[in-house]
């Protein structure tokens, strides 16, 4: 069997000249602003322009271009050794679509199709669905694939093990790392959405508190704990606590913190740069010490592990979108993927 494996991901500019043209695709999403295209459009054009060198200063910082591919790339071979250690006789690929920079989907579709494949999954690596990642990467690939092959989908897989684990696993070597310092709260940090988008029926939220529960369960010597919210953009109300609040709170109250970012897979701007930089300047001058950061997932093997098993769960069913692992949305969340409809 000829299998394809689609990984979706927001993308980042490959140069400092890109940085701009990445902006406009990000801010000209009408999953990200919701108006009108004609307004849309000179919206993302004044963003583009007027944040591009404050966003340029941020990539240099990380030598002049994001580390979401090569990161990604990475994770996707990976997972290929995974799948075909598990069979042998499967033909296993895994192609890449970006949301917003390259490799674009219509990249990646004319590639699968060139593989011709008997099966594809696509697969997030956004754990936790969202209207403003995964449905829209979703939507973007729907818009530009024709090529063969049966099609499932994995929404989103927010309390599965192998994710978990990697998560606690990563949290418990950075604090003894650090000699395993007393006083020290837990931040479950995760990439903020406008407060409008979630009270609209979008589960991200109760999917990141899910994860940070199931996370927090294996670290019970890390009791304090509480999940926060980082990268506001913009007037609009975000969802609260934020983390930079949060570790004002813990330095006023005389503790450090050690921060996991569960809402990320892979090391990009929003770690790389907001949590070590930006982050690790202000706990220093609210006196919040120690500082300390959790790396993200990455190749962890129990994080591959668990994405070949999505990939293998997904094959195996009848349906064309469904979540792995224990979650499943509760009640009242309109906007979740098998309540939307969005079957690929």
């Amino acid at each position: 069997m000829k299998l394809a494996v689609v990984l979706f991901n927001l993308g980042g500019p490959d140069r400092l000249s890109s940085v701009k043209p990445f902006l406009f695709n990000l801010f000209s999403d009408p999953a990200i602003i919701t108006l009108p295209a004609i307004a849309r459009y000179p919206l993302a054009a004044l963003i583009s322009t007027t944040r591009e060198k404050v966003a340029q200063a941020n990539y240099a910082i990380m030598g002049g271009a994001s580390p979401l591919l090569p990161e990604t790339e990475g994770q996707a071979r990976a997972l290929e050794v995974a799948l075909k250690a598990s069979d042998p006789q499967l033909d296993a690929r895994c192609f890449i679509a970006m949301r917003y920079w390259k490799p674009f989907a219509r990249e990646a579709a004319a590639a699968v199709a060139a593989f011709a494949p008997d099966e594809i999954v696509l697969l997030p690596l956004y754990p936790q669905y969202s209207t403003t990642t995964t449905a829209s990467s979703l939507k973007d690939w729907l818009a530009v694939y024709r090529g063969p092959g049966r099609t499932r989908t994995v929404c989103c897989y927010p309390t599965a093990r192998g994710l978990v684990e990697a998560h606690a696993e990563a949290i418990r070597k950075t604090w003894g790392t650090a000699g395993h310092p007393a006083g020290v709260r837990l931040l479950f940090s995760a990439h903020g959405l406008p407060q409008k988008i979630v009270d609209g029926g979008d589960p991200y939220r109760a999917q990141i508190e899910a994860l940070a529960e199931a996370i927090a369960v294996q670290l019970p010597e890390l009791a304090d704990w509480r999940v926060c919210f980082q990268s506001r953009v913009g007037r609009l109300q975000w969802l609260t606590p934020s983390t930079d609040d949060e570790i004002r709170r813990a330095g006023a109250e005389g503790k450090g913190v050690l921060v996991a970012p569960i809402a990320f897979v892979s090391e990009h701007v929003e770690t790389l740069v907001e949590l070590d930089h930006e982050y690790a300047h202000l706990a220093k001058a609210v006196g919040c010490k120690p500082y300390l950061r959790a790396p993200t997932p990455g190749v962890a093997l129990g994080f591959i592990a668990e994405l070949a098993r999505a990939v293998r769960e997904a094959v195996g069913r009848d349906g064309g979108v469904a979540p792995h692992g224990p979650w499943r949305c509760p009640a009242g969340h309109a906007k979740c993927a098998l309540r939307a409809g969005q079957a690929a």
